[in-house]
This record gives C-alpha cells, structure tokens and sequence, in this order.
C-alpha cells in the first residue's frame, strides 16, 4: 500500500457507537494510548495481554480489525530474573479519532488519569470490558465476597470517583481497598447479581470462565 493509498485509507475510518464504547471499558482496565505521530498529534491504541486470555486478545482484535494492520503477535516478558511472561500484543495505527480519548484519559504529564464527565460515558458495554480487562470475583473460603475491578494505578480521589459513579449509574454498593500499593474497587457481594445482570450480555459468551454465577450462588 503507497503513502498516498494508506492515508486515504485512514481517512475513511470512522468509530462505531459501539467501538467508542468499548475504548472507554478498555481504558479504564489495562489497555493505553501511544502518541505516535508528534508532528499531527495522533495516536494508536495498544492492547497487551497474558497468552491464557488469548480469546479476550482476539475479540478486541477482531472489533477493531478495520483498524490493524498486522494481528495479535507473542511476545515474551521479563517479569523478574527467574521468570518470563508469554504475552499477546496488537496495535491500531495512528488515527486522530484517539486523540479524544488520549486527552479524556491521559493527563500533561503522561499518566493515566479517570475523566471527570466518567459518569456520562459508563455504561454496560464498557462496564463489561472493564471487567474483562481488571475484573475478578473475590472468593474467600470458597464463596463469593463481591467483585474486584482493578484501576490501573490511579490515585485514591479518582478511585472514590468511579465508587460514585458506580453507584449512581448502576446501583452498585463498593468500597476501595488496596493491594501491593495499588487501589482497587471491591464491589459488594449484595451487589453482584446486579453486577452480572447488567454485564452478562456481553461477556457470557465471549469469556465464559468471567461468569462463574454457579459459584455466586
């Protein structure tokens, strides 16, 4: 493909409704955004997972194909001395449709932040892919003790942020807690079954081992 076909090709990309959605649950969980044309200030989205969430990998590939030129790739990662990470990693290319995002989530200084309009843009679809990228249930002794949906570093304000607007868009109860310096979003168990009620059409078929609700009960 010449310059001049690649550039009209990437004039014709436009985001779905659904695809504009589906950003919003990605960002908040794991996946992030590369400046990568400073010159036009445009940006790629980069999704990397575990090689065990390989399904997951393919579905997001899969939704943004339009988007990527070369499929999910493994990659290997250091983790520590003694041990390696086998991971999958795809990237879209550069788009000004991104930069939206990029400033919606990222903050001057590069890192990652939570929008302040989040309670505008929440709903089950990126609810669902968040949990898709951070969540688990939370066992204890082999019973459900609520859900976990991690947050990505962020700081104890805007952890209390998404708190509120978990509660005020869906009527969860969740309280912060915190693991390895990081804070995370535990969700009551009182709460769960509404969780999954609002998440389960659009992860019960794609990642079964996401809703275990025999284990709920």
């Amino acid at each position: 493909m010449s310059k001049q076909e690649f550039e009209k090709f990437k004039t014709g990309l436009k985001l779905s409704k659904k695809q504009r959605e589906i950003l919003v649950g990605i960002f908040l969980g794991s996946a992030c955004l590369e400046m990568s044309n400073y010159e036009n200030n445009t940006y790629r989205v980069l999704i990397e997972q575990n090689e065990k969430h390989s399904e997951y990998v393919f579905h997001l590939y899969n939704l943004f194909k339009g988007w990527v030129l070369i499929p999910p790739q493994e990659r290997v990662r250091v983790v520590s001395e003694i041990r390696n990470e086998k991971r999958l990693v795809f990237n879209t290319i550069s788009h000004a449709s991104f930069r939206f995002y990029a400033h919606q989530f990222y903050g001057k200084d590069g890192e990652k932040k939570i929008p302040k309009l989040i309670h505008r843009w929440l709903t089950p679809v990126n609810l669902a892919y968040w949990y898709m990228e951070e969540g688990s249930i939370n066992f204890s002794q082999g019973k459900s003790e609520g859900i976990i949906l991690g947050t990505h570093s962020c700081v104890s304000s805007e952890v209390n942020q998404l708190i509120q607007t978990l509660e005020f868009v869906f009527g969860l109860r969740a309280k912060m807690c915190k693991r390895q310096k990081q804070y995370r979003i535990l969700i009551s168990k009182e709460s769960s079954r509404r969780f999954f009620e609002w998440v389960r059409p659009y992860i019960s078929d794609l990642i079964p081992y996401k809703m275990p609700l025999l284990r709920l009960t």
